[in-house]
């Protein structure tokens, strides 16, 4: 796409990850003049991929088909080449539930799902215990861990976290996997914005807000709320345990009767207590050295428990699921992420009571806790679009006060 004609709007975004580059290209397509500012020497915000041997995301990491920037990014050639899940894939998803593995989950779950009543204002376990009973409606909450990342999303919006249970329960699963790690559409983006005219300088820290408006503020929300100095900046997150391996390829040892060792699993999804592992090499062999497979894995833990408790409560889904993983293992990483797992909605919330993308004077937010509606990576692409679309009507707005009457 060649780069569009230029005009006198200028438009700094602060933050170069996935919010920050979808808001400099949309600019940019738009004929504004666009400078992004990222902080670190690198691009993405969470959407980093690290580089080889192990190619691992900031936990979990899935593209859903059925979302907004799914064809954005498709029609701009940025999606690039998606790591196929077919079936020997969803053959291995495993359920752990009272302490066992199953193939399937409980029924309940697609009960719940085909529901079109969950309520704002009462929290999701609740309102599923009424329907389902409540053993059911727990595992059903903590299956949503997935995507919500907390330790209990059956204490959040029963709309919110229906949601999410109807997006992630699909027969025709929406998660798709980006070849290479979410750095490879990172780098695609980048590249498509500087050749649309975007100028990216990386290892520049903005902290005072640029006299020259407009400006996006696609941070985080506690960077944002210093850089703004305004204290309501603040939205319910989830703190989550992150584990990261990656094992020896599973020995074609044999067992009695002549059985042969069976392959990883590809998931194993945690309906006791909210957590998920998953061996990303299953449909991506390039995210780690042959003959090693990648595994990533989130827990949800509650504000009273440490780093920790998620660990040891991963090692046990671990233990579930990937039996002798201990013996394999040939590289490890562990991490908490605290207010970085995307916003949540408590009971009485929804996703406008979240902060406003206006800001007043010029600014605005983008990001994924702020007021767009979405799953995960979701809200931070479709406030990029609404902010961009602001601040370029603000941007007309001073343009047109500046020129001189003719």
């Amino acid at each position: 796409m060649p780069a569009p004609h230029r005009s006198h709007r200028r438009i700094t975004i602060v933050g170069g990850g996935f919010a920050g580059l979808t808001a400099a290209i949309s600019a940019a397509e738009a004929g504004a003049d666009v400078t992004l500012h990222e902080a670190h020497r690198s691009l993405g915000g969470r959407a980093r991929t690290d580089e080889a041997p192990y190619r691992t995301n900031e936990g979990p990491h899935a593209l859903y088909r059925r979302g907004p920037h799914y064809p954005w990014l498709q029609q701009r050639g940025l999606l690039g080449p998606l790591a196929p899940l077919g079936l020997r894939e969803a053959a291995r998803i495993r359920f752990h539930h009272h302490g066992e593995l199953h193939r399937v989950p409980p029924l309940a779950l697609l009960r719940l799902r085909s529901r079109t009543d969950a309520p704002v204002d009462q929290d999701f376990l609740s309102w599923a215990s009424a329907h389902v009973g409540e053993p059911a409606a727990r595992a059903a909450a903590y299956y949503t861990g997935v995507a919500t990342f907390h330790h209990d999303p059956g204490l959040l919006s029963a709309a919110f976290t229906h949601r999410i249970l109807y997006r992630t329960t699909r027969l025709n699963p929406e998660a798709r996997y980006i070849k290479g790690g979410w750095g490879a559409l990172i780098s695609r983006m980048a590249d498509h914005a500087r050749g649309l005219g975007v100028r990216i300088e990386t290892g520049s820290r903005v902290d005072a807000l640029p006299e020259d408006r407009p400006v996006i503020v696609a941070a985080q929300l506690d960077s944002a709320r210093a850089l703004l100095g305004d204290d309501s900046l603040t939205w319910s997150s989830s703190r989550t345990a992150l584990i990261d391996l990656a094992l020896r390829a599973h020995p074609k040892k044999q067992r009695p009767a002549g059985r042969r060792q069976p392959a990883d699993l590809f998931v194993v999804s945690d309906l006791d207590r909210s957590g998920w592992i998953e061996r990303f090499t299953a449909q991506d062999p390039t995210l780690a050295p042959p003959g090693e497979q990648l595994l990533q894995g989130q827990v949800g833990i509650a504000p009273h428990e440490t780093r920790a408790d998620g660990i040891a409560r991963a090692e046990r889904l671990l233990d579930a699921g990937f039996p002798e993983w201990r013996e394999r293992v040939t590289w490890r990483r562990d991490a908490l992420a605290t207010g970085r797992t995307g916003a949540v909605d408590l009971p009485g919330t929804t996703w406008r009571d979240r902060p406003a993308i206006d800001r007043g004077n010029g600014v605005y937010l983008a990001g994924d806790q702020v007021a767009a509606p979405g799953v995960l990576s979701e809200v931070a692409f479709t406030s990029a679009i609404e902010a961009t679309t602001l601040a370029l009507s603000a941007a007309r707005s001073a343009t047109g006060a500046r020129r001189p009457a003719p």
